[in-house]
């Protein structure tokens, strides 16, 4: 206990709170991605009636079945007899108990024999198979209804990924948002190094105002701007004959949309950067194109990957952008759109639609883990000194 005490000591009370909010954090991002993954992998039935936190565990539920038609009775001796299996061939599932009514639905146990009165008897075995006896001959058209309680193990199937990819069109809509996320991520990026280096050391007039324009349109919302800039893009089209949906148009619109930020966060880095090394370069006779290109860069990368990781996972995730400036058609909806109709048509099927939103993820996670050493290190830069 003393040793405990004295280490928290050397930690620190402020940096313990940071460190275990951290990890609160953390696990509010884990629990539902986790989620997410594990209800995709299971099997619908037993989705529907639990949580994905039960997955490894046994499931027990009051289900109901059907014995066969009285017509399937046989005599023996002085009785009359219906048998059967209420589970089909290969079913793995195990009766507990079962009882023929729905109040007590576990009135007897797997294996015994119920007295139902009057010479009549039933009896299920935990596999299934049952014995229906009475000494007069059934009647009626229909068996009779029974209750059982089920064990059923944990099941596991990798189906509701492969009929996602290859029922829901879900892998042509995964391509057309590669084809859309990847230059809307580079383009913004290579416009705005240039834009951002001419803000932090080249001197002109007006370089303060468009700093401050910069910062000003990184807080105009979306949605005012994307008519205007829709209208304008339809004008131009029709002037130079160019259809209005097609994947150039929502590189631009995401560029557009995406350099106020990009401008902001690689300026705010560069204006960090050594002053010395940028003078020194200038003295040896170096151009600005030559400083951009060789020193300010390279040097520049962890705020390059940091806006990256932001632009790509924006675009990823957009649905109002991709819908208006590329459309909904088969070859052209992007995951977001797909998954939005499936939320329409496939409401109640959680194993497919759990599959399809963990598919979405999948690209944003590896491209947050490949880049996220740089992230914080680009956030920061340039957030004490500026110039």
């Amino acid at each position: 206990m003393a040793a405990a005490v004295a280490q928290l000591r050397r930690i620190g009370l402020p940096r313990l709170i940071v460190h275990l909010s951290v990890l609160a954090i953390v696990l509010l991002w884990l629990f539902p991605t986790l989620g997410i993954f594990i209800s995709a992998l299971r099997d619908k039935d037993q989705l529907a009636v639990s949580g994905w936190w039960t997955a490894l565990s046994t499931a027990h539920r009051t289900e109901v079945a059907r014995l066969a038609d009285p017509a399937t009775q046989k005599q023996e001796g002085n009785l009359y007899v219906i048998a059967g299996n209420v589970w089909e061939a290969g079913d793995a599932r195990t009766i507990d108990s079962f009882g023929t009514r729905i109040q007590e639905p576990s009135a007897v146990k797997a294996g015994e024999t119920a007295d139902l009165g009057e010479g009549e008897t039933l009896q299920v075995n935990a596999d299934g198979s049952y014995r229906y006896a009475k000494p007069e001959a059934f009647d009626g058209s229909r068996g009779r209804r029974i209750y059982l309680t089920v064990t059923t193990p944990p099941e596991f199937t990798f189906d509701n990924y492969r009929t996602v990819l290859n029922s829901e069109g879900i892998g042509r809509a995964f391509i057309n948002s590669l084809t859309v996320a990847i230059p809307a991520t580079i383009i913004p990026i290579l416009v705005a190094a240039f834009a951002a280096y001419a803000l932090s050391w080249m001197r002109f007039a007006g370089r303060t105002l468009m700093i401050a324009m910069v910062v000003g349109l990184i807080v105009v919302p979306l949605q005012m701007s994307l008519i205007p800039l829709l209208r304008m893009y339809n004008e131009i089209g029709t002037i130079f004959g160019v259809p209005s949906k097609t994947y150039a148009g929502i590189w631009l619109a995401h560029t557009a949309f995406g350099m106020p930020l990009a401008i902001y966060l690689l300026r705010n880095y560069m204006v960090g950067l050594p002053k010395e090394i940028i003078e020194s370069a200038r003295v040896d006779g170096a151009s600005d194109f030559e400083i951009f290109v060789k020193i300010v860069l390279p040097l520049s990368f962890p705020a390059l990957a940091s806006f990256a990781i932001f632009q790509f996972l924006w675009v990823w995730n957009d649905l109002l952008v991709a819908m208006v400036f590329l459309g909904t058609t088969k070859d052209q909806i992007v995951l977001t759109g797909n998954l939005n109709a499936l939320l329409g048509s496939r409401g109640g099927n959680w194993e497919i639609l759990t599959a399809s939103a963990f598919i979405t993820i999948i690209v944003p996670l590896i491209v947050f883990f490949a880049l996220q050493r740089y992230l914080v290190r680009g956030l920061l830069a340039g957030s004490v000194k500026g110039g």
